[in-house]
């Protein structure tokens, strides 16, 4: 349903269009005939009802532009010339109205006690400059033996490694002769025990021989032992069989020791990166605090700096006290001088005023110059508590860098710990590891002794076989002690000749081991004199660097000196400069200069000059004609008196007046004869470019539809047609347009009663010249 009603509406919109605005075109189609011929006969039908007007042709022409301000002149310079220094004025003085030129003397100050401070500065200035030579020697002479002393330190230290190496050649010669000298003595007893031993072989090879003779029996006995010794080894060798399970036993106990040996490692290893990373986190914190410590340090000298600048300037606020205190001395000399006179009738009321005003100035200086120096107080008052901070400061950055170092020191040792604790873990998991090796060991002990046992048993059965070889070896061997007691007489006699001899070594040895302890005496004496002129020789370099530094110092004084000097006769000479005011530039006086006998402060006004040859024109150009003026462009005006004047654009500001929202613009013009005034009218016209416009009756102008400005023209069908248009300016023949085309006719009667595309049958008349 609702998609039929849309479409019923669609359809009566149609046909409404039709029935409206297609009548004709619907009736011919209705008719039967064709659209070209419909259009015919409306056309036929349009020509029959064409509305008659009065037209113009236009032809377009090349025009001046001219930007029309109004403005005032103005003074091509003004300044307002004051004192800057303090004094009486001493010159007679020039009357408003006279023609001055640049350099001319306007006010003169008296000079006081300048020169004096003049010629007390460059004394000043000479007597540094007299230091400053014997500082330099001073430097020179300090640089010079600087060389001197590094060469010593040098050579001194040339000497400590052949003096070392005499100590050490010295000591290695030592244990040799100490080496020798034991040998000796080690030598003696060798041979008197040889001699000993001889002598002692001797009732030895007689024992041998007895016992040999003795052995005979012994060696039948152990052959009886060795019989009744087998059933005691088979004994053994059952007990040692018991003896394997209670080995293995504990070998089991060692092996299950173990896993708890390495789980007390691992836990002891795995507190170790604890221990470390606290210990690294204590590094860290290290430069943390010392960074601190640097910075609380660096403050220090800004503000011992601050302080020493706070100090700097309460002698200059004092100056100042002084200085203000003796201006208002003489303002009250001047101020009695004044009254008196004024009394007396020789002074005007006028400079008493003047005298009390610069006597309630010169108070409020002393006011302002003792606000000063509280303030210059004030300052040492605060730089002192930013040192005292600034020192608190250092002292808590020193606590931190302290506590960072201790917490340093404890971490280490828990990292000490648990790398002690890792050790004592690998110990004991070593140590059980060792039990089952013990263990294992005694099961192998006890295996070892069943065959022992075993073995044992088959020797006491080889022992009787022994036995009777022993019986026949005893009687071997009584033979041949017999032979040891004639080798131990012979050995008697040796032994002795060897004593001698050591002793004798003994005696040379003692003396090269006396020489070998003086030589090294002697050495390290010399590498303590070879270290105490190291010592000697870097004191003597310390001493010649402080004593360039002292030099550069007072080098650096008397510089300093001189420029404090040269900048007190600079200030001295500006001051005096200063006591001359003179024309900045060639003018007119628009006051009168400062009078005789006034006291000028700095600041004060001596003269105020103007220059009005040039002569500016000013005017503010509305922001819509702005573009076509430009710097360079000729400009004339008409000024309020009547009189005309040409010249030159020389500026055009770039930047709108924020409230008028225009231009300043300045128009440079000659005044040779000064007649031209500073802040008379103008009427200003700035000449523009060229452009071209058609000349109308301002009655063709008309609006359209949506009220803009513009003209009616005909076209080629005689058809009209709205065209909007711009006002350049007028005349007094018509106004000036732009916008049309360069040839246009142009509806300047009737163009109220027709409308865009109606037809019109024009009569033309003269276009306006």
């Amino acid at each position: 349903m609702r998609l039929i009603s849309i479409l019923t509406a669609l359809l009566v919109s149609v046909t409404l269009y039709l029935v409206v605005f297609q009548r004709e075109a619907l009736l011919a189609f209705a008719a039967g005939e064709a659209p070209e011929a419909a259009e015919g006969a409306a056309a036929e039908e349009e020509t029959g009802t064409r509305v008659p007007v009065v037209a113009m042709a236009s032809v377009a022409s090349d025009i001046e532009q001219v930007v029309l301000v109004r403005g005032r002149t103005e003074a091509a310079r003004q300044v307002d010339v004051r004192a800057e220094t303090d004094g009486q004025v001493v010159s007679e003085p020039l009357r408003k109205g006279a023609s001055v030129q640049a350099g001319d003397l306007l006010c003169s100050i008296d000079p006081g006690t300048r020169q004096v401070s003049l010629a007390e500065a460059m004394a000043r200035l000479g007597e540094a400059r007299s230091q400053l030579p014997a500082s330099r020697a001073r430097l020179a002479e300090a640089e010079a033996a600087l060389p001197a002393a590094e060469a010593a330190v040098a050579e001194a230290r040339a000497r400590v490694p052949e003096a070392k190496a005499r100590l050490a050649e010295a000591l290695s010669n030592v244990p040799a002769a100490e080496a020798r000298l034991a040998e000796a003595i080690a030598g003696i007893p060798a041979a008197e025990a040889r001699l000993a031993e001889a002598r002692a072989s001797i009732p030895t090879a007689e024992a041998r021989l007895a016992e040999a003779v003795a052995s005979i029996p012994t060696a039948e006995a152990r052959l009886a032992e060795a019989v009744a010794s087998i059933p005691t080894a088979e004994a053994r060798l059952a007990e040692a069989r018991a003896s394997i399970p209670t080995a293995e036993a504990r070998l089991a106990e060692a092996r299950a020791s173990i896993p708890t040996a390495e789980a007390r490692l691992a836990e002891a290893r795995a507190s170790i990166p604890t221990a470390e990373a606290r210990l690294a986190e204590a590094l860290a914190a290290v430069p943390t605090a010392e960074a601190r410590l640097v910075e609380a340090r660096a403050a220090i000298p800004a503000a011992e700096a601050s302080l020493a600048e706070a100090r700097t300037r309460i002698p200059e606020a004092e100056a100042r006290v002084a200085e203000a205190e003796a201006r208002v001395k003489e303002a009250d000399i001047n101020l009695n001088a004044a009254s008196k006179l004024a009394e007396g009738g020789f002074a005007s009321e006028t400079r008493v005023a003047s005298s009390e005003a610069a006597s309630e100035g010169a108070l409020a200086g002393v006011q302002a110059a003792l606000s000063q120096l509280e303030a210059a107080k004030a300052g040492v008052q605060n730089a002192l508590s930013r040192l005292e901070g600034a020192r608190a400061g250092e002292q808590a950055a020193i606590g931190q860098v302290e506590s960072a170092r201790a917490a340093v020191q404890a971490a280490r040792g828990q990292v000490e710990s648990a790398r002690a604790a890792v050790v004592s873990a690998l110990g004991q998991v070593e140590g059980a590891k060792a039990a089952v090796q013990s263990a294992k060991g005694q099961v192998e002990t006890s295996k070892a002794a069943v065959q022992a046992a075993m073995g044992q048993v088959e020797s006491a059965r080889a022992a009787v076989q022994s036995a009777k070889g022993q019986v026949e070896s005893a009687k071997a061997a009584v033979q041949s002690a017999k032979g040891q007691v004639e080798s131990a007489n012979a050995s008697v006699e040796s032994a002795k000749s060897q004593i001698e001899g050591s002793k004798a070594a003994v005696e040379t040895a003692k003396g090269q081991v006396e020489s070998a302890k003086a030589t090294v005496e002697a050495a390290k004496s010399g590498v303590e004199g070879a270290d105490a002129g190291v010592a000697s020789a870097l004191s003597q370099i310390e001493s010649a660097k402080a004593s360039i530094q002292s030099a550069k110092s007072g080098v650096e004084g008397a510089l300093a000196g001189i420029q404090s000097a040269e900048a007190t006769v600079a200030a001295a000479e500006k001051e005096i400069e200063r006591l001359d005011i003179h024309a900045p530039f060639g003018g007119l006086l628009e006051t009168d200069t400062a009078e005789l006998g006034a006291l000028l402060q700095p600041g004060s006004l001596c003269a105020t000059i103007i220059q009005l040859d040039p002569i500016k024109l000013v005017g503010f150009v509305p922001e819509t004609e702005v573009d076509a003026v430009t710097v360079g462009a000729l400009a004339g005006a008409r000024l309020a008196t009547g009189r005309d004047v040409a010249g030159q654009v020389t500026f055009l500001s770039r930047a709108a007046d924020p409230t008028t929202r225009t231009f300043r613009v300045e128009i440079e013009v000659g005044n040779g004869d000064l007649s031209i005034r500073d802040g008379q009218t103008a009427e200003i016209g700035i000449q523009a470019a060229g452009q071209s416009a058609h000349l109308i009756p301002q009655s063709a102008l008309t609006l359209d539809d949506d009220g803009i400005l513009g003209v009616r023209t005909i076209d080629d069908r005689n058809l009209a047609a709205f065209t909007p248009v711009t006002v350049l300016r007028d005349s007094v023949d018509g106004i000036f347009v732009s916008g049309l085309a360069a040839e246009a006719n142009i509806i300047v009667v009737g163009q109220e009663f027709v409308t865009d595309g109606v037809a019109v049958e024009p009569t033309f008349r003269e276009a306006v010249q």
